[in-house]
């Protein structure tokens, strides 16, 4: 922090809980973390590499029972296929393959016509049709059956001999030295797959580690599949020992600072936002924290609380002071405006001359025009919000209607307004603008209408168009006569007043203009 010396910077107290607590247990969280780490790895590597003689033991194991079985089942084929008369060979490997396979070790041996030559009582495993039994594999999947099926031909292709091997005996062939729990064995030849782990076994489901090992033949795959160990507690805590000592450590350093930083800020926070202007903050009453930082923080709260009561009694009593200034001011003005109108009706009642007449009209509308505006703007002061262009406009339609000449005494106005508000920079011209127009209108048709419209422009919440229409402000000669005489420059000067473009359609006999307006 620029400004704050390094000496000072180490007096605070969050500084020191933040260096104390990395400093003390940096090392201990080091060591818990590789040692978690280096146990975690030393455990898998075991356990890959006991799948690994695992899966293939069971591999040669399987591969070594069925090249046995397969060499005695070649030799009766071929004696078979020589002689065809030494039926006695067929007991001698029933009794051998019966040794080997506790479920019965099935067998079938088949001439070329499909006659069974001889083989076990037991039905044979559904799986192979008749034309397929010369055809196939040395060794051949039946996931249909859950079996597995070895063949051999003759040498001179006369017989075949079929040997099935159940799940029940591929599985304790399989079965390895080492002890591994829930394990699951798979065969996969192609998109044959067939489980030979014991039947009611529970499927692995979830994390688990597989490997695979090749058998004799070479087509057919042995997978072991070995149940990751569930997330005990304690293989959870050596996991997550760093962890563990870090939260240790943000807990006791949170309850530290709580204790010293928190809590002391947590109540001097509440004292200073419960202050009321005007008030001295006392906050050191509540708060009782040995943190010199926070004793300092409540002693410069009460100093500023101490000045801002200060200049907020000053600044009400300058703010009553302006507001009776002003309101005086106001109230001179209004007056001053009521006198002026006063004695310019008193001067026209005496005149005789209609065109003086119709001059002290002309100007006394003018001075209501303004006398209009100064009242709406004192009645939204207090508010701020600024003049109000509906009772604008509606105010100074009543009055213009009420200073007309005699002719135009039916003529009518109508206002449609939306609900906008205007500064007194802004009302002013716009108030002596409709006085222009609407008397222009009443001396060319004083027997018609006036339609005042304001609305508020789209996506445009700072402007309005205002926009007037008039059968009396269609284009015509004495309608040109009057503008090049007087009304063109006024409204020329008061459009330029509004910083705005002033438009008239003679055709509809229409003015418009885009005001400012108060969002």
């Amino acid at each position: 922090m620029p400004g704050v010396p390094f000496a000072g910077l180490l007096r605070s107290t969050g500084v020191k809980m933040f260096l104390i607590l990395t400093l003390a247990l940096l090392p201990l969280g080091l060591i818990a973390l590789i040692a978690s780490l280096q146990a975690i790895r030393t455990a898998d590597l075991e356990k890959d590499a006991l799948l690994r003689v695992a899966v293939t033991q069971s591999a040669r194991k399987l591969t070594a029972d069925l090249l046995s079985d397969r060499t005695a089942l070649e030799l009766t084929v071929n004696t078979l296929a020589n002689d065809g008369g030494d039926q006695s060979i067929c007991q001698r490997l029933e009794l051998f393959l019966t040794s080997h396979d506790r479920d019965g070790g099935l067998f079938y041996i088949y001439d070329r016509r499909g006659k069974r030559l001889c083989g076990s009582a037991a039905p044979e495993p559904a799986g192979i049709v008749f034309g397929a039994r010369f055809k196939g594999r040395a060794a051949q999947l039946l996931p249909a059956s859950n079996v597995l099926v070895s063949r051999v031909r003759s040498r001179n292709g006369k017989l075949v001999g079929l040997a099935y091997y159940s799940q029940a005996h591929l599985e304790s062939v399989a079965d390895p030295a080492t002890a591994l729990q829930n394990r699951q064995l798979t065969l996969r030849q192609g998109d044959a797959r067939m489980v030979i782990s014991r039947p009611g076994g529970a499927q692995i489901t979830g994390r688990a580690s597989s490997l695979s090992a090749r058998l004799d033949p070479p087509d057919m795959v042995l997978t072991m599949t070995v149940r990751d160990p569930p997330a005990t507690l304690a293989r959870l805590l050596s996991l997550f020992l760093p962890l563990v000592m870090w939260f240790a450590a943000a807990a006791v350093g949170w309850f530290v600072v709580n204790r010293l930083l928190i809590r002391p800020l947590v109540l001097l926070r509440r004292s200073v936002a419960a202050y009321h202007p005007g008030e001295v903050l006392e906050p050191l009453q509540k708060v009782r924290t040995p943190a010199q930082e926070i004793v300092a923080l409540g002693e410069t709260f009460r100093e500023i609380s101490e000045d801002v009561a200060t200049h907020e009694a000053e600044m009400a009593q300058g703010l009553e002071t302006q507001r009776k200034l002003t309101r005086e001011v106001h109230h001179r003005v209004k007056n001053n405006l009521q006198i002026i109108a006063s004695l310019i009706n008193l001067h026209a009642r005496s005149a005789h001359d209609p065109e003086a007449v119709e001059a002290y009209a002309s100007i006394q509308r003018r001075v209501d025009a303004l006398s209009v505006v100064h009242r709406n703007h004192f009645a939204e002061l207090e508010d701020n919000r600024g003049v109000g262009v509906r009772p604008l406009i509606s105010e100074l339609s009543a009055s213009l209607r009420g200073t007309a000449p005699a002719q135009a005494r039916r003529f009518g106005i109508q206002i449609d307004a939306d609900d906008l508000h205007i500064s007194q920079d802004v009302a002013v011209p716009i108030a002596f603008l409709l006085t222009e127009l609407v008397e222009l209108a009443m001396m060319l048709d004083p027997q018609g209408t006036m339609r005042i419209a304001v609305r508020a422009v789209a996506d445009r919440d700072d402007r309005a168009l205002l926009s007037v229409r008039s059968h009396g402000l269609r284009g015509s000669d004495a309608m040109t006569v009057h503008l090049a005489e007087r009304y063109g420059r006024v409204l020329t000067g008061l459009s330029r007043q509004l910083r705005a473009p002033l438009d008239h359609d003679a055709e509809e006999g229409g003015y418009k203009i885009e005001i400012s307006v108060i969002p």
